[in-house]
């Protein structure tokens, strides 16, 4: 029988040191060859991994050469607003994206101004197209232009080139704004700008820190840091590759969190090797044998733990989000990648620093409490405190978690406006803003339908009564109002000719989903076969999509690792138990974000893909600290019976899983850095969820459940039938 070498107390049962010879004895240079062998094969690995580092840190700046930020891409084909851009492609010459341009004053505009500043800017050579207007406000405080920037040019660069030349046009007291699709997603594409630097650099000096105040040494956090840093580059180059293949759609989000993801994750199991690897030095095995130990008694829970993660990520693939789903490929290859750097770098680098890793701090066996033989410290002295108050510990922490959920009735996660994506004052947010005093919210981002023509007119008549359109016209050829008595007909394509429809609202309000709603029913219900789009229909079906993969998608995840933990721990009720507790303690950290999202930062909701992936993760990652302690209690259980088997792993763990909680945590809450309320919503919620199960639901919950239940909690495992020394039978 194998045992966890954890010092003297275990000399009795367990298995001789790894680093002594128990067969025959070996000539000096058989030993010689077979440890220049053992360093060499390490030097490889690590010559290996630095050049995959080599060629995926440049990838990181080509990232952006595959990413997308339309929105309506992500969209699945059959959501309506999707099939209506298909049909309003055979209406337009090109792809152009409008830019709405504002000009304002103080002080009534000179009406040639608004002329001379679309014929300067039709000059430009990001312009593709007809510029729609000028068109003054009733105030005449006011002049709207809508300009189609070439789809062939770089948003971001079209806009800053529009802007610029917005600047040097117009006279001092003529305040200039470029808003509409194409300012949105400029500065979308600049909040996200600092992904590739700020994002990692703030990340990894959490993580350093961290490992610095854990380990007090220099040599061993580096060899940690670069495992993640590895990992990193390695997931990068991969995904990367799949979105050129154009295999998954890659957006800012999508690459924020795989950084993030990766670091985290690959950080956490080297954390749990490095402890294993502790061990084996402390009880005086060699370099390369401890590093043998290490690698087996932590690749279970590590592999496991990899599993459940990837399981939860890759059931994202069900999604009819495009943007879901391709989380799914992009965070199942971080975490692979993470794994395999974990097991290969860190042992290579263990094995070629031996002892010196831990520098100037040598592990050395500690003694184990001579009462139970629980190890000393802070964490035997919690496990004890666990094992005497079992019962009372779980049901009030239970009761607490539980209280803590009913804070999800708070949470808005109905969609959030696009000009309040972007943390902070953005010019197009801003001219929004404006837009709405002098004309209706909705211009320059209309809807669009697509009816049949013989029923054109009266619905374009209805259309106009509707409650929340401001404006309607049936369009022409050139892109502007059908006015046949004037020579200018409806354009039409099979029978078909596009509404272009105005609403009161800002394309991005809860009002323009409403009128959204109202505009669909008018029109489905006169003509079957209409179609409405627009930035309000893309908004709107994503959030209905979104919400629809929360009831499809959750049922999956608690499956697939409901099934790992039955495999790892060869039990049902462990397993449920489990789960049932990771559940309830991503309820309590939903409960707790939603009144702080409220109450605290005052944001107006949250995107309906927040439960979802708060979900994945926190499950995923929740189940993961679980796995780490149910692998070691398992096997001191095995020896020592199933109660006190829950109070030794718990000792024993209980450092080094607190330490992978509080880097994950820290990972996490580095999203906070990147103005997108999606990322710092997304990042408060893991961090804080994360650092909850770590520290009470791991730490007091599962302890003092598993320990009130004994054998039964291994139930009908092996477990449940074996009984411990006489004097702790469970």
């Amino acid at each position: 029988m194998k045992v966890v070498w954890l010092g003297k107390s275990a000399s009795a049962a367990s298995e001789p040191p790894p680093h002594r010879s128990t067969g025959a004895a070996v000539s000096p240079q058989h030993t010689t060859r077979r440890a220049a062998g053992r360093a060499l094969a390490a030097v490889v690995l690590v010559l290996l991994w630095l050049g995959v580092a080599g060629i995926g840190g440049p990838t990181f700046g080509r990232l952006g050469e595959v990413q997308t930020t339309d929105q309506a891409s992500f969209l699945p084909a059959s959501a309506e607003a999707t099939r209506a851009l298909e049909k309003q492609a055979a209406f337009r010459d090109g792809d152009a994206v409008p830019a709405v341009v504002l000009i304002v004053a103080d002080e009534a505009l000179d009406p040639a101004l608004g002329r001379e500043t679309a014929d300067a800017l039709a000059s430009l050579p990001v312009f593709d197209g007809d510029i729609a207007g000028p068109l003054p406000s009733e105030d005449s405080l006011a002049v709207q232009l809508v300009v189609p920037l070439s789809a062939e040019v770089d948003t971001d660069d079209a806009v800053a080139q529009l802007r610029a030349e917005l600047d040097r046009l117009l006279p001092a007291g003529v305040e200039a704004y470029v808003t509409g699709p194409a300012g949105f997603n400029a500065d979308l594409v600049e909040a996200f700008g600092g992904i590739d630097s700020v994002l990692l650099s703030v990340a990894l000096a959490a993580v350093l820190v961290i490992l610095l105040l854990v380990y007090r040494s220099a040599l061993l956090p580096a060899a940690v840091l670069l495992t993640s840093v590895a990992a990193l580059c390695a997931a990068v180059t991969a995904v990367y590759w799949m979105a050129r293949l154009e295999w998954i759609r890659l957006d800012g989000q999508g690459q924020g969190i795989l950084s993030i993801l990766v670091i985290g994750a690959a950080t956490d199991y080297a954390l749990l090797l490095v402890a294993r690897h502790k061990e084996a030095i402390a009880a005086g095995a060699g370099r390369f044998e401890a590093v043998g130990t290490a690698v087996r008694r932590s690749a279970e829970p590590i592999l496991a733990s990899a599993g459940t993660v990837t399981a939860g990520l890759l059931c994202l693939m069900f999604s009819d989000l495009n943007s879901n789903k391709a989380l799914g490929p992009i965070g199942a290859a971080g975490i692979a990648f993470s794994v395999l750097s974990a097991l290969t770098f860190l042992p290579a680098a263990l094995a070629l620093l031996g002892r010196a890793a831990y520098w100037p701090f040598i592990p050395r066996a500690a003694p184990d409490s001579p009462d139970d033989g629980t190890p000393r410290g802070l964490w035997g002295a919690l496990a004890a405190f666990v094992g005497r108050h079992a019962r009372p510990v779980w049901i009030l922490t239970a009761i607490v978690l539980a209280l803590g959920c009913l804070g999800v009735t708070q949470l808005k996660a109905n969609g959030v406006p696009q000009s309040q994506l972007v943390l902070g004052q953005t010019e197009s947010a801003q001219g929004q803003d404006i837009l709405a005093r002098h004309f209706a919210a909705g211009s320059g981002s209309p809807a669009f339908a697509v009816v049949d023509a013989d029923r054109a007119e009266p619905l374009l008549a209805d259309v106009e009564e509707l409650e929340g359109v401001a404006s309607a016209y049936v369009q022409a050829a050139d892109g502007g109002p059908a006015l046949p008595a004037a020579g200018r007909p409806a354009q039409e394509v099979d029978g078909q000719v596009l509404l272009s429809i105005t609403f009161a609202d800002a394309a991005d309000a809860p009002e323009a989903s409403l009128t959204l709603e109202r505009l669909r029913t008018l029109l489905h219900a006169a003509d079957p076969g209409s179609l409405v789009g627009g930035t309000t229909a893309t908004l709107s079906d994503t959030q209905a999509t979104a919400q629809a993969d929360l009831l499809k998608i959750i049922p999956l995840v608690l499956g697939a690792i409901l099934l790992i933990l039955v495999l790892l721990l060869r039990s049902l009720v462990a397993p449920l138990l489990l789960t049932a507790t990771t559940v309830l303690s991503y309820g309590t950290a939903m409960g707790v974000s939603a009144l702080v999202f409220n109450g605290v930062f005052g944001f107006p909701g949250a995107d309906a893909s927040v439960p979802l992936f708060g979900f994945v993760f926190l499950v995923a990652l929740g189940v993961d600290y679980n796995i780490f302690l149910m692998a070691r209690v398992r096997e001191e259980a095995a020896v020592h019976g199933a109660r006190r088997g829950v109070l030794r792993g718990l000792a024993v763990t209980g450092g080094v899983i607190t330490s992978a909680g509080v880097v994950l945590a820290a990972t996490f809450a580095a999203l906070s850095v990147i103005p997108i309320m999606f990322l710092v919503q997304l990042g408060f919620i893991v961090a804080f969820g994360v650092l909850l199960d770590t520290l009470v639901v791991r730490t007091l919950l599962v302890p003092a459940l598993a320990h009130d239940l004994g054998r039964r909690f291994w139930w009908p495992g092996a477990l449940s039938r074996r009984r411990g020394p006489a004097a702790h039978r469970a």
